[in-house]
């Protein structure tokens, strides 16, 4: 357990994300300003939001536990986000501001329906939304992980303090307290991972020396984590930055279309130092406990143990920055989804934005409820995400890049295509839950993106509802 003074630094914390939270809920006047910040928001703002939430704890906890069991491969997972970074900012991010100007645009489902119907505008919100639960119980599985292993807490409470958190300042402050205590946790993640942490790790032993002389040889080898979860990674990561909301909030917060450009490039640059340090950190944790299990609490037993009073807090901080600054715009688009996308868009188109806004709250607390749930049941931090990441990937990624990219789209293959797929995926990890063939042991990114391309281009070669 931590000491007192390590222990008020991270409550500390705690309360300044609720103070956060209840200082922006007073500077929003509009629906516009709880989605999307207004629109307002200038280059860095937008590299912070990419930084804090794509590569949140999930990534950090889970790029060192993975360091630590497979060696330097582990940090696959978060140079997957440099090149989903690059892509996205080079080829759609102002694209994507153009069109949200044009149509007055808050979340991906308004800019889906621009070009397909209502109908595919349903599912790409339901997928969103079973995407996001699971995005949000990643980050929450590695909190409570986290938090269980600083307090000395069961696992149970730990989560229901996380989530309790974020749920607070999330549903008071919309995408204003996102953007504001993403300003803070990057910069106590960066300082904390890199600035603190890699020559913390030198002085205990953590030099690329011993790293070549003492690990297994595998450790060092790039492609020493499983090839095919790799390749699945590989392909899942990126493209999911084409389909997830969050990508497309962080565009219309823009205030331009070169800040929404330059804004996602500068997020690849400075995701560089981060994934060194979580290799850094990873492999001095497989030096110093080589008979340990991998798991979610590597990180803070190894920063429990090597840092100093005070640093230990700090980066345990940094730490739960992450975790934080990604669970909270994952809440928030699951609560922008069922509010904006299905409440009033079907049920109540003339809603005012007070009662949108009350609705938002309760949304997003029902959605904390069922991604703790989610982290509570299945705890693996990866596993979790990979889960969302296929889900999104498999089912969103054909129809948006070719509204983006073709001339004319056809509506009934857009709206098969992703329900499709997305059953595909379901029904693919349940089948593979209940070990009922070898097959169903393959990564289900692959049947599902194979059933979108199929039906998508099968269905607008055929010929029916067209734009």
């Amino acid at each position: 357990m931590l000491g007192p003074i390590d222990t008020a630094i991270i409550f500390a914390y705690l309360a300044l994300m609720i103070a956060i939270g209840i200082y922006a809920s007073r500077r929003q006047n509009s629906v516009e300003d709880f989605f999307v910040a207004g629109g307002k928001l200038g280059s860095f703002s937008i590299a912070c939001l990419w930084l804090a939430s794509w590569v949140g704890g999930a990534a950090i906890v889970g790029g060192v536990t993975k360091t630590h069991e497979f060696g330097v491969s582990g940090g696959w997972y978060i140079t997957c986000m440099v090149i989903g970074c690059l892509l996205f900012g080079s080829l759609f991010a102002a694209r994507i501001k153009r069109k949200g100007n044009e149509h007055q645009l808050l979340t991906y489902p308004d800019f889906i329906e621009t070009r397909y119907d209502s109908r595919t505008r349903i599912v790409a919100t339901v997928t969103t939304i079973i995407a996001f639960i699971g995005y949000a119980a990643g980050q929450l599985a590695a909190a409570g992980a986290v938090l269980s292993t600083l307090l000395g807490w069961d696992y149970p409470s730990s989560l229901l303090l996380a989530s309790a958190i974020i749920v607070i300042y999330t549903a008071t402050g919309g995408f204003l307290a996102v953007t504001y205590t993403d300003w803070v946790q990057f910069t106590l993640l960066f300082v904390g991972i890199v600035i603190v942490g890699i020559p913390i790790a030198v002085a205990n032993g953590g030099t690329w020396e011993a790293f070549s002389n003492q690990l297994p040889p595998g450790h060092m080898n790039p492609i020493g984590w499983s090839l095919p979860t790799m390749l699945a990674l590989g392909v899942s990561i990126p493209l999911s930055f084409f389909v997830a909301m969050d990508s497309y909030t962080r565009m219309f917060a823009a205030k331009d279309e070169t800040t929404a450009k330059h804004g996602t490039l500068l997020a690849a640059v400075f995701l560089l130092p981060l994934i060194i340090g979580a290799i850094w950190l990873g492999l001095t944790a497989a030096l110093l406990y080589p008979d340990v299990e991998s798991g979610g609490d590597i990180l803070s037993r190894l920063v429990m143990d090597i840092f100093p009073v005070g640093l230990k807090g700090l980066l345990l901080v940094g730490i739960l920055a992450a975790l934080m600054s990604t669970a909270d715009i994952c809440i928030l688009t699951a609560a922008a989804n069922g509010s904006r996308d299905i409440y009033q868009r079907y049920i109540n188109p003339e809603v005012s934005p007070p009662k949108l806004f009350r609705y938002s709250m309760y949304l997003a607390a029902i959605v904390g409820a069922a991604s703790g749930l989610m982290a509570l049941v299945m705890q693996d931090v990866i596993g979790i995400l990979l889960l969302a990441f296929t889900i999104n990937a498999a089912a969103l990624f054909v129809p948006t890049i070719a509204m983006m990219t073709l001339e004319k789209v056809n509506t009934d293959a857009a709206f098969w295509s992703i329900s499709l797929a997305l059953l595909t995926v379901i029904a693919w990890y349940g089948a593979s839950a209940m070990n009922l063939a070898p097959v169903f042991n393959n990564d289900p990114l692959w049947p599902g993106l194979t059933v979108s391309i199929v039906i998508f281009f099968g269905i607008s070669l055929l010929g029916s509802k067209s734009e």
